[in-house]
């Protein structure tokens, strides 16, 4: 028997607030989270401008457990945007009488995280103390001396991608499937499909699935500067992010978590939880091509969305609208438009697509969830965000991006596309929930 899979709770942590009401309406009125990087010193940097979480700090209610001490930045988004998404889904407050009445072993994890926030001031003070200036050379047996005398063993710990499940494990007391997932920018889109595919099977009953991610710190900003990536239009930074547009130059790195509660139907019906949509679709595919290339005929992407059809058992004619990939980058925004074009062959023309990494920067492995809450949201609210900063039609970008302005619109089934690094490719689609 297959369940059928339902969200009954959302959450979200982003460069816009941290609340879902709020952030949807600076998202419908096309604002920015973009601005001058205030993580670290930039200014040396080729790109110097970010899409960061602001004056972020992690609630008290999380601090003051007692169980997250000397947690990273992105363990401390996904902490957040979990309560929220919990506290939606009208499940008990952790640590209650009646949350210890759920069966722990029924309730899973599933986040497709990155690295956590590094220790780069110890890191920099170690090695500058180290660095033998005669040379060129680092003193690499001082340095580890230092090292071990000044980096901080928890801090290490916490910097690993799967730190944030073992933290959400903890304080949701779910004993059930734990996963993490780290496939580039398809990340937490994976995390969402395969959480999915677990409450099928019956694995699980509820899963607390997502991303989170935050590189914005100088390896994280250098390694995109150096792949040529990330847009440097530094006298503009609002307007830095320009997808589908023919005068696009690069994303926006971003921060953040976006998770949701995914719950097998029947056992949302049986505690009268609020139903917000139901995820009918999911598919996942490998270019095989390259490792910083998507294929350029987008075959891996043309195969995620058709298998994510197939899932569904829908059509394109049956799609109102595609929460796109959409970077900004060159490369990525005209793969993408040709493989909606091979995949959805005389209907493409038809669908509305956008993108909101205009407005929200590029998460990274926490993009795809944000999108997904997005993606509720729009069935919810019977209208489209908007692709913020189009204003040059670009030939091979010949399709309805919905420019600039939200549209109301009918919308009944909505598919989000996430395409990885590497040739990661992961599909997924919501629909407004028929009993």
């Amino acid at each position: 028997m297959r369940h059928r899979v339902v969200i009954t709770g959302m959450g979200w942590v982003t460069p816009l607030g941290c609340d879902i009401e709020s952030v949807w309406r600076r998202l419908l009125a096309g604002e920015s989270g973009v601005a001058p990087i205030r993580n670290f010193d930039a200014r040396a940097f080729p790109t110097t401008f970010a899409a960061e979480v602001k004056d972020y700090h992690v609630p008290d209610k999380i601090a003051a457990s007692g169980k997250h001490s000397r947690i990273s930045r992105a363990t401390g988004f996904a902490l957040d945007a979990a309560h929220q998404a919990w506290a939606q889904a009208a499940l008990p407050e952790p640590g209650t009488p009646e949350h210890k009445k759920l069966n722990p072993y029924d309730i899973g994890a599933y986040l497709g995280s990155g690295e956590g926030s590094l220790d780069f001031s110890t890191f920099t003070r170690t090695a500058i103390a180290n660095w033998k200036r005669d040379a060129d050379t680092l003193d690499m047996a001082g340095w580890g001396r230092d090292a071990l005398k000044s980096f901080n063993a928890l801090a290490e710990i916490e910097q690993e991608p799967a730190l944030p499940i073992n933290h959400l494990s903890m304080e949701f007391n779910a004993r059930g499937p734990a996963l993490n997932c780290l496939t580039a920018c398809a990340a937490s889109t994976q995390a969402l499909g395969e959480a999915t595919e677990i409450i099928r099977r019956g694995d699980a009953s509820i899963m607390i699935s997502g991303g989170a991610h935050s590189m914005i710190h100088p390896f994280g900003v250098t390694g995109f500067n150096r792949l040529t990536a990330l847009s440097t239009l530094n006298d503009d930074p609002r307007r830095a992010c320009r997808p589908f547009d023919a005068t696009r130059s690069g994303f926006v790195i971003g921060e953040g978590a976006g998770v949701l509660i995914l719950e097998n139907l029947q056992h949302a019906l049986s505690r009268s939880a609020p139903i917000l949509a139901e995820v009918v679709g999911y598919g996942s595919s490998a270019d095989a091509y390259r490792v910083t290339d998507q294929h350029p005929e987008g075959r891996g992407a043309v195969m995620a969305i058709n298998e994510a059809l197939k899932d569904a058992g829908l059509t394109p004619g049956d799609i109102d609208y595609i929460n796109a990939h959409g970077t900004g980058t060159k490369e990525n925004d005209s793969t993408e438009t040709h493989a909606i074009k091979a995949a959805f062959g005389s209907h493409a023309g038809r669908v509305p697509i956008s993108s909101i990494k205009s407005m929200m920067g590029h998460l990274i492995a926490a993009a795809g969830a944000v999108e997904a809450v997005t993606c509720v949201l729009t069935l919810r609210d019977q209208i489209l965000p908007p692709t913020a900063n189009y204003s040059v039609p670009d030939p091979e970008c010949d399709l309805d991006y919905v420019p600039n302005e939200p549209r109301p619109a009918r919308v009944d089934a909505v598919m989000s596309n996430s395409f990885g690094f590497g040739g990661q490719n992961d599909t997924l689609i919501i629909r407004r929930y028929r009993p």
